[in-house]
């Protein structure tokens, strides 16, 4: 139970690697709320992890939304007094037939949208859960990579690859300002995972994928949820601004 008592944040929380983190602190004792922009889904998530026991709260959010990541915290504020934990997850990666579109072929919207879920999200976030933190001494925020910000990608496109790459400059930034206050701040640059998400690309090229994975498997969502659990733990008070590669090896920095 190294999270008892802590209140938690995850977004993108409704399945995949956020639904495993969620899943992996409640049961260490956190108290987590549970955020996504997939309504249905997130409520069945909090459902389905309510019913096994844990204590969690989920809340229908597009973290996109301006107002929302300051409201989301706030509400946390209210209702328990404390936030602990943020861990920001939520992220697309636009595919085209399954496939990623060329830079010449990328629209602005698309650019834009792609920025604002995966980078803009994380810096509003993070902005609004300082505070608190600050104010109790202590606090762990995990932000969402990726080895496409780590290396080339042939899978990924360039509005995903940009913005993951900032997720990790923006990390490090607010780590350095936060650090003496007792606030972590690291990043997860998960490989090739087995989610919703991974499967937009087609199971061809899933598979093409093990043979650049020395451990020989893809990852699958409890992989990250491990290394979120320690970075979120008192086990992780010497460890800010690192990037943790969990690939199977694929990608050795």
């Amino acid at each position: 139970m190294r999270h008892q008592g802590r209140v938690a944040i995850v977004t993108g929380a409704a399945r995949g690697i956020g639904l495993a983190i969620a899943e992996r602190l409640g049961g260490e004792g956190a108290h987590v709320v549970m955020v996504d922009r997939l309504q249905d889904e997130i409520a069945d998530s909090g459902k389905r992890l309510a019913g096994r026991g844990l204590s969690v709260e989920a809340i229908a959010a597009d973290v996109v939304q301006s107002e929302a990541p300051k409201s989301i915290v706030e509400g946390v504020l209210a209702r328990h007094g404390r936030l602990d934990i943020l861990i920001n997850n939520a992220g697309i990666a636009p595919k085209h037939g399954g496939k990623k579109a060329l830079v010449n072929e990328v629209t602005l919207d698309e650019w834009q949208e792609v920025l604002a879920v995966n980078l803009t999200s994380v810096f509003l976030l993070c902005q609004a859960a300082i505070t608190p933190m600050k104010e109790s001494g202590w606090g762990r925020i995990i932000n969402m990579s990726s080895v496409a910000a780590r290396a080339k990608s042939d899978i990924s496109g360039s509005a995903y690859c940009a913005s993951k790459a900032g997720v990790i400059g923006f990390s490090r930034v607010l780590a350095a300002e936060v650090g003496s206050a007792g606030i972590c701040v690291n990043c997860i640059a998960p490989g090739r995972i087995m989610t919703p998400l991974a499967a937009v690309a087609g199971e061809a090229v899933n598979n093409d994928y093990i043979s650049l994975i020395p451990v020989g498997r893809l990852g699958q969502p409890e992989d990250i949820a491990g290394v979120a659990s320690f970075l979120a733990s008192d086990d992780a008070s010497f460890v800010t601004g690192a990037v943790i590669d969990v690939n199977g090896g694929s990608y050795m920095a």
